[in-house]
């Protein structure tokens, strides 16, 4: 386990060895003393926390507090309505491609409709038992592969999204949210009515929603890395400075040099090695 230290935070992250059997699935463990209004901050993905420590985390949203083991759709956050706390919290997130979360969940992400819902709403029972085991687990490494072994399980008995939706969303994601919304329908051989239908029910946003979330999570990952505002709104296609704030203080409810130094974001490098960050000036190794 690794520490990550970011101002006031300091937390232990682990990252599996190993990726996931199911592509488009990434997780981390995380083992934190105190979590201290942490603002939770929209990213292009479903999350699933698994949770097994003394302390359950606590997600204060608009519609009140969930606990314990959630999900949520793509998005989770949006307008800094999410504030995750707790004392003596361990757990495995996971990051679930909107293309293989239906699949894995058992519903769509659609119908989270951007919610906090908690997960044995939906895996009833089971999530007791998976929570037990978790906590049971002598190493990270046994965590991530017992939640990689679940995570396959599910995947391979549900029911994949349509293979137009998601060549869409794969082409979206590959442009960093660059591609234009009117030719994916031309590009994928469907009607325009019939993709944004179709990549609404299954996906749980419209490709337009798509663009403009992954194209955010682009920009604010280059805040934070230390790029100007001005920079980041050129190279990432905001028409300014103005259109990038707009859309950081749409999604996040803050400006863009506050997010910039939020550890939500920060931690990222260290957590998630695949979006391609080689090192982060935030973390201190220990028993590697």
């Amino acid at each position: 386990m690794q520490t990550f230290r970011h101002g006031a935070a300091e937390w232990g992250v682990a990252c599996p060895r190993r990726p996931s059997r199911v592509a488009g699935v990434t997780m981390a463990g995380f083992r934190v003393g105190d979590l201290d209004a942490l603002r939770m901050v929209p990213h292009p993905a479903v999350t699933l926390v698994l949770e097994f420590g003394a302390g359950p985390p606590v997600l204060d949203c608009v519609s009140g507090q969930q606990r314990g083991c959630v999900v949520a759709g793509p998005g989770l956050g949006s307008g800094g309505t999410v504030r995750a706390r707790g004392e003596n919290v361990e757990c495995v997130q996971v990051r679930l491609s909107p293309v293989v979360a239906g699949a894995i969940l058992g519903v769509s992400p659609a119908e989270l409709d951007g919610a906090v819902v908690p997960l044995d709403a939906l895996w009833g029972r089971e999530v007791s038992g998976i929570r037990e085991r978790l906590g049971e687990a002598s190493s990270w490494q046994e965590r991530f592969a017992l939640t990689d072994a679940l995570l396959a399980r599910r995947h391979e008995a549900g029911r994949p999204v349509d293979p137009e939706v998601a060549r869409a969303w794969h082409r979206i994601v590959g442009s960093r949210g660059l591609t234009r919304v009117d030719g994916l329908a031309a590009e994928v051989g469907w009607s325009r009515k019939r993709l944004w239908s179709r990549f609404r029910s299954q996906l749980g946003l419209p490709p337009k929603n798509a663009v403009k979330l992954v194209r955010f999570d682009h920009a604010v990952h280059l805040l934070v890395a230390g790029e100007g505002v001005a920079r980041v709104a050129a190279d990432t296609g905001y028409a300014d400075q103005s259109h990038l704030h707009r859309d950081v203080r749409a999604f996040t409810g803050a400006t863009p040099v506050t997010v910039a130094d939020e550890p939500f974001l920060a931690v990222d490098a260290l957590a998630w090695p695949s979006r391609g960050t080689a090192w982060s000036p935030h973390l201190r190794v220990e028993n590697p």
